[in-house]
């Protein structure tokens, strides 16, 4: 008593697209995942180089894909089939001759720590030295206009005041009139 079910869907993934899609390590991909985030799902793109392929294609089969983002190296592992997964495009092939590339997480430390070699210093002093040099520079100089302006300010108070005096002097001195002459 074989039964087989015809027209009933296991997976609401078109597992034969998927099948036939053919990734392989080396490939440049582009996933677009559902990410469920407060009640509405959005498309986030993650797009690197498959690292690796395991499983075959088996309904458990994953693939790695591996991007550098901002200076760090991230790894995902995606379900193949998984209904997360809105679609999966090959941006570029490359040909390899391994089926795993995990030697490339190593390759990138080696490449980071060769350019590090090659790397000379261009001055001695350090950022925050110059940077305090200068401040204290710019410090001196505006202590120094500081300076001028509140001489300036005082001159001009003292000759304000001299004025003042001699303006209360001129008023506190009553005029006597000349001295008629009698004939």
């Amino acid at each position: 008593m074989n039964s087989t079910l015809i027209g009933v869907a296991v997976s609401p993934v078109n597992m034969e697209d998927r099948k036939n899609l053919g990734i392989r390590p080396g490939d440049t991909v582009r996933v677009h995942q559902k990410i469920e985030e407060k009640g509405k799902t959005r498309l986030q793109v993650f797009e690197g180089t498959v690292l690796a392929r395991k499983h075959g294609t088996e309904p458990g089969a994953t693939f790695t894909v591996r991007k550098v983002a901002s200076g760090v190296g991230v790894e995902k592992i995606f379900p193949l089939y998984s209904p997360l997964i809105d679609k999966i495009e090959i941006v570029k092939r490359s040909k390899v001759r391994r089926a795993k590339l995990y030697f490339i997480r190593e390759k990138v430390a080696r490449e980071i720590k060769r350019q590090m070699r090659r790397m000379t210093l261009v001055s001695l002093g350090t950022e925050s030295e110059m940077v305090a040099a200068a401040r204290a520079e710019q410090e001196a100089k505006d202590a120094e206009e500081a300076s001028k302006r509140a001489e300036e300010e005082a001159r001009a108070a003292e000759e304000a005041a001299k004025a003042a005096e001699e303006a209360v002097a001129a008023e506190a001195t009553p005029e006597v009139p000349a001295e008629e002459s009698k004939d």
